[in-house]
Order: structure tokens, then sequence, then C-alpha cells
């Protein structure tokens, strides 16, 4: 037990370290040197959105989401999504244009900095650091390396070693990198903080060290500070910290251009420093004050100048309660409900626990107490164990009331036209002769709490999606009116909305007037496709925005898709009269049809666990302003097999039409249902036939459009069913469309195993729309890409 304390300072020094504020620093408030622009993270808002401010305007900063840390450079500004899966960097020059320089859901980043033009960062969990942009000649650290911090500078990066707690600098400017490293060699150093030719720490004593170029006396730290700094932010040629004894700041370097009564003149949760000014949030009402001789004369710089921007946050929000020091005061409201802010402890050593000397291991025959650290193990043990045991009888309960343990919970079903069909019986019982299947056994995505277990993710996901009140999600669609109605979805109907700032929004509500026995399967479409939209990022699948769980009323909202559902283009009579639809092209359908599959496949083979989507329709794929598909609706979906195993679900569920055959009939679910479904959206795309219509050479009994085209297909007679509105293929298409013809008669195979798979569909497509601009010779069914299991 004596080894415990000892790790635990090694975790409050990691913590801490994070938490160093700089010229290129993550943090909460940033500053980008050549425009004079200054940006910070926005408090007591739903959305911890960036707000920056320039030239005397403010300025909101796309996307409106969720940010855990910001950092800016010499003319870059980068900001870390909540979560750390996802990098974007924007140019306030040109009006804030962005762009994405990192996304995975399964990799996280972490300790973000920007300097001149470089940004880096490092991964969660290796703590291996990572640069984009800037000189091509950046000489990385290994990737052995594994980094506490790093700050960057003017073509320098520094960052703390794990391993040693030693100073290591890379960059372009290598005489630079190596002069600052030489010069805290054999320092174990506590945080480091970089600067426009010079960087500064905390040492192990937690006194202030600075190296690199001293020409302005950036180095020179005030006699009167030495120990009394905590948080450091560096210029181009100065310097300066936050004092612990009373939270002012103090500069020094830049030849006296900062002596100004403004550091002097109150507290400060956190500074930034651009190349010639700086700029910090203060205490008393988190408005950002900057000073120094770089900054646009907008008004008395002997006290500086206060920016016209909201509350600023003085810290990231944060899940837990893991705040080694305190808690920020009104943390709750700050973070607006979503996590509380943990402050940057002043005093390290004030904050560890001592070491307990080793003592002696009491034999059966001591009289003597047991020590301090077995007591506080025995401590901790029975309280990990209470917790554990109540866990344990809560589950039981929950089994016992909701029948989970013995397969009764229900699967929700479509509210559009569907079909449902109980596991194989006859007349009523339960047959013994199952179906030929390798597994019983399927993953379910019910309740919140499997979700918990499957997704690593909370049940709100606050992280991902932002939390709307009901309140507003009324007013953005005018109370839910009528007019606004543009659809329905898994669980309830969807409407049009405009939100408050202006974006415009699909906002999908639980149908309130389901009764109670239903509910239950509208809150597992809910909870489904919350879990599942957090945590997926793909250009082909529909972006969730957020979500509102208030009172009974469940709704989620997801990014406007402006061209509507590709089942509306098809068969909606307003749409498909028209000559001159967007549709009415072979090689948009096709790249319609790739598009789609390219979202099943993400869910198929690169969502970890595998996603089957079970409801794929045409209806449920989407067209966002610039006509690319996104499948939609995850309201059915299930985690899918990690291997080629089938999965049994107490009942089948999907669309008319739609519905994989050996799904519905055997029961047996795998990832080829989705593939079926997708054949039948192929068949649609080629014929403009429903899935389900009226042949009125058959006198107007309904049959299905696999019964329709199959055969012709078969026959060699495509010609013969294409859909008459697009005009029959020129000579560059007609191998693509044959080709796509032959994908979707493989696809609906009435044996799974024959059909082919996700990857095998994106590459017959993604032949096909290459083929629109070549001309080849026919096509075999021979030829396509087809891989059985």
């Amino acid at each position: 037990m004596t080894k415990l304390p000892s790790i635990f300072l090694i975790f409050l020094h990691l913590l801490l370290l994070s938490k160093t504020h700089a010229l290129g620093s993550g943090a909460t408030l940033a500053v980008i040197s050549s425009s004079a622009t200054v940006c910070g993270i926005i408090a007591s808002q739903p959305t911890q959105r960036i707000q920056c401010y320039q030239r005397g305007q403010v300025i909101s900063v796309d996307p409106n989401t969720n940010f855990t840390s910001i950092s800016g450079g010499t003319n870059l500004l980068c900001g870390l999504r909540s979560g750390g899966y996802s990098l974007l960097c924007w140019d306030p020059s040109n009006n804030f244009s962005s762009k994405r320089l990192y996304f995975n859901d399964t990799v996280l980043l972490n300790n973000l900095s920007v300097g001149g033009d470089q940004v880096c960062a490092t991964f969660n969990g290796t703590n291996s650091v990572y640069c984009w942009r800037g000189n091509k000649d950046f000489n990385l650290p290994p990737g052995s390396d594994s980094f506490s911090s790093i700050s960057s500078g003017f073509g320098f990066s520094c960052g703390i070693l794990n391993s040693s707690q030693q100073v290591k600098c890379w960059g372009s400017n290598t005489v630079l990198s190596n002069l600052i490293q030489s010069g805290f060699t054999n320092m174990s150093m506590n945080s480091i903080v970089a600067g426009g030719s010079h960087a500064c720490g905390l040492n192990s004593s937690e006194s202030v060290v600075c190296k690199g170029d001293n020409s302005s006396g950036q180095l020179d730290v005030p006699s009167d500070s030495v120990g009394d700094l905590f948080k450091l932010s560096l210029g181009e040629s100065h310097s300066c910290g936050i004092r612990k004894s009373n939270q002012f700041a103090v500069c020094w370097g830049g030849r006296g251009g900062y002596s100004l009564n403004v550091t002097e003149g109150g507290s400060f949760e956190a500074i930034a420093s651009g190349s010639n000014f700086t700029c910090g949030l203060k205490t008393i009402d988190l408005s950002i004050l900057c000073w120094g001789p770089g900054w646009p004369n907008e008004g008395n710089l002997s006290s500086g100048v206060e920016l016209s921007l909201p509350k600023i946050l003085p810290g990231p929000c944060v899940d837990q309660s893991n705040c080694l020091c305190s808690v920020y005061p009104d943390s709750q409201s700050l973070c607006s409900g979503f996590g509380i802010i943990c402050p940057v402890c002043k005093n390290v050593n004030s904050t560890q626990q001592p070491v307990p000397s080793p003592t002696p291991t009491p034999t059966p025959s001591s009289n003597s107490s047991p020590s301090k650290g077995l007591r506080r193990g025995l401590l901790a043990f029975c309280i990990v164990g209470s917790i554990g045991g109540f866990a344990g009888i809560c589950t039981v309960i929950y089994c016992l009331w909701t029948g989970v343990c013995f397969g009764k919970k229900k699967v929700h079903n479509s509210v559009q036209p569907t079909i449902t069909r109980a596991a194989s019986s006859n007349n009523g019982t339960t047959s013994n002769n199952s179906p030929p299947s390798r597994s019983s056994t399927i993953r379910r995505q019910g309740s919140r709490i499997m979700r918990r277990q499957r997704s690593g993710t909370s049940s709100k996901h606050t992280d991902k999606a932002e939390e709307f009140s009901l309140a507003e999600l009324a007013a953005a669609t005018n109370n839910f009116a009528l007019e606004n109605k543009i659809g329905a979805g898994s669980f309830g109907v969807v409407y049009r909305g405009k939100l408050v700032d202006g974006r415009e929004v699909a906002i999908k509500r639980g149908d309130t007037s389901l009764i109670m026995k239903k509910y239950q399967e509208k809150e597992s479409a809910f909870d489904s496709e919350l879990a599942f939209l957090s945590r997926l990022h793909h250009k082909h699948l529909v972006r969730l925005v957020g979500f509102c769980d208030e009172k009974e009323e469940r709704l989620l909202v997801y990014e406007f898709m402006k061209n509507g559902a590709l089942y509306d283009h098809l068969h909606d009579k307003n749409n498909v009269e028209k000559s001159s639809s967007v549709l009415n092209s072979w090689k948009m359908r096709i790249k319609i049809a790739l598009d789609a599959a390219r979202g099943i496949e993400y869910l198929h083979n690169y969502a970890v666990p595998p996603i089957i989507h079970r409801d794929i329709k045409s209806s449920n794929i989407l067209l966002d302003a610039y006509w690319t598909a996104r499948v939609s609706d995850f309201g059915l979906s299930l985690m899918g097999p990690e291997s080629d195993r089938d999965y049994r679900p107490m009942k089948a569920a999907g669309t008319v039409g739609y519905i994989d055959p050996e799904y519905y009939g055997l029961n047996v679910l795998t990832a080829k249902s989705d593939v079926y479904g997708l054949g039948v959206v192929l068949l649609e795309l080629l014929t403009g036939k429903r899935a389900i219509f009226k042949n009125g050479e058959n006198g107007g009994a309904p049959i299905s459009v696999v019964d329709f085209t199959v055969p012709a297909i078969m026959a060699g007679e495509l010609g013969k069913v294409l859909d008459s509105r697009v005009g029959p293929p020129e000579l560059n298409e007609a191998e693509a469309v044959e080709l796509m013809a032959y994908t979707a008669l493989h696809c609906v195979n009435l044996e799974g195993r024959e059909r082919p798979t996700m990857a095998d569909i994106v590459a017959n497509l993604d032949r096909a729309l290459s083929l629109c601009d070549h001309s080849h010779g026919s096509i075999s069914s021979g030829t396509i890409s087809i891989v059985s299991e």
C-alpha cells in the first residue's frame, strides 16, 4: 500500500501539466498575433462554442459545437472538439474559413499547441506527438517518446518527457530548438511554455526557469516573483505569469513595454500572449483585458483595453468531479450543467499527499494498530466493494423487472409500413427445428445501461451532441406546426426548424400519442439513435446535432438535408414529373447509390463494434444541399457481430419490400440483411418503381420491384425495365447501368451467403461511376466483384 501515494503524485502532476497557458498551448483563451484577434470558449451557454474579437467586432466561429481547448499562432486558430476526436483550424484573415486537420473516433487527441505556423497535439493514451502544417523539415520526436505536455513557439515546439521530466524540443528552427533544449539539460521540469524565441517553465521546486534568446530581457524573471508564479504565457520578446499570492499578472522583457498598471489592477484566471501583446481573463467577471505595445490603440493602454466578448470559461468543463485542488466557483452554471471546472492548483506540493515512510509489518503477536496505508487500503476496499455490491443488486432488480435477462425485451419496429414476425413457430408454439445458423445470440442496443457498456459514452453524449430545451425546439418549429412537418422516422414525426442562431435543422419528435405500452419502444429507438449517431461520424451518414430529453418528450435534432429523401425524388409525383430533375441522370443515380453504399460500408466494416442498420430503404437515404446521399434513421439499428456469426433477435423488424427474406423467414440477422435492403434501393434507382407497387400489366395486383426487375436482368432485357424518365443510357453510361443492375441482382439473392459484401458493392459502384465518362465493352455478371460467404 505504500506505493499508492507515489502513484497519486504522478497522476496529480500529469493532470496539472495540461493546464498551462502560452503563445502555443491549448486553453480556453487564445490569440492570433498577425490580426490581433482574441478568441475564447464561451461560458454559461448550452454549447461551449468559440467566439472571437477582431477589430471591434465579435465573431461567432462555426461550427457551433463543444470545444475543449483552443490555441492560436501567427495567423491561425485551432480548436480541439470535446472528446478529442476532431481537430479544426480557422484562418481569421479569410472570414474564419475552416479546415479539419484530424478526425478519428477511436484515437483521440489532447494537449493541443499552435505556434508560428505549426500545429501539434498528443495522442491520448500513448501521449506521442504528431504535428501538422509548418515547415516540412520539422524534426518530429520519435513515436516512442511520450509527453505530459507540449507547447509551440515560432518555428519550434517543446515538451516534457514522461520518462524523465526533461525538456525535448524540435522544429524547423533547429538552432533555436537545440539552444532551448540544451539550456534545460538535466533539469526536472513540471511544465513548459513556448514564446517567440524562448521557453519558460516551472521546475520541481516551483521556480520559473527560462531559456533561449534574451535580447529583450525575456528570460530575466523579476526577483520578487521567484516562487510566486503558477501560470505562464510568452510572446515574441516578453514573458508573463500569474502570481499565486494574489493572481495579479506580472510581465517582463519586451524592453519595458509591458510595465503597465493593468498588471496590478486585478486578478486573472488565465493569460495568453501574442507576439507583442498579452490578454488576461479577469477573475471578477470573466471578461478579457488586453495590453501591450502591439495591441491596437482602442483606448487607454495604461489600464488595458477590455473586449466586448461574453464570459469566457476559465478552464475546460470535465465530466466528473475529479478536481484535485478544488472546484471552480459556480462551475455548474458556467458549464450549463455539463460538467465542472477544475482550477489549476497554485501549489503542486501543497496538494500532494506525503509518501508515508515504511513501517514494519506487524507480526501475528503484535498489538499495534494497522498502518495508515493499510487502513486506507481497507477503507478503499470497503468502499469499492460496497459500490460493487449495490450495483449487483440493482442489476438483479433491473433484470427481474424488465425481463431482459430472460429474453423478453422488445425490439422496436418502424412506424412506417413495416413487417414484424415472431421467431419461427408452429401453430403458435415454438418450433424445435432450428434454422441453419451458427449462433442464436444477438447483441442488443436497448437500454441506456447496455449503451454505456458498449459505446463507452454517457447517456447524454454531452461531448458530441448539444442538449436543447423543449421550448427552444418548439420555437424553432413554430410549436411543431403542421406546415413544418417533413416526414416520419423510426419513432416519430420529423419537422423542419430554424434555431435561434440561424441554423436549419430537422427535428424528430417522439410520438406523444402512443399508448403507454409503446412508450418503451419509443424510448429504445430514441436511445438507439442517440447512442449510435453520437459516436458515428461519416460524410455519408446524417449528422446528429443534438437532442432533448425533457419530461416525457424525446427529440433528436439533425442537420437539415435540403434536398429531402431519395424516396420522394423517385416516387413523389411533384418531383418525378419534372423533366429537369437532378435525378434524371444515370450518372447522378449511380453516384447516390455509391454514397449510400459507402455509408453502410462504414457501419459494417469500420464502426467498432460493427452496426447493422436493419431498415435500409430509399426514404432513409437523404440528400444534402450538394446532392450527397446520407444514410439516416438508426432507430432500429443493432450492434452487429464482431465475427461472421448469425444472430437471432426476438422479432424481425424492417419495412415491407425491403426486409431480407432470410431474416423474415428464418429469423437470422447478419450484415447481409442490409445488403438486401440496399439491393432493393438500387432496383428503385434503376426502374423508378416503389419497393411494392401495383403493376397494371398484371391486373393491378401488388408486385415487388425485385420480382419485377430480376427476371428482366437475368434475361438480358434490362432496357425494358429502366426508368423511362431518365431515358436510355448513352454509350458511355450503358456499361455502368448494366454493372449496377448486376450488382443489385446479387444483392437481392434469397440466401445471404450468396450476396456480396458492402466492400464489393462499393467497388462495383465506384467502377460504374467512373465508367460513365469512358466507353468500354459490354459487361457480364461474371466480371463483377462478388465474394460469396
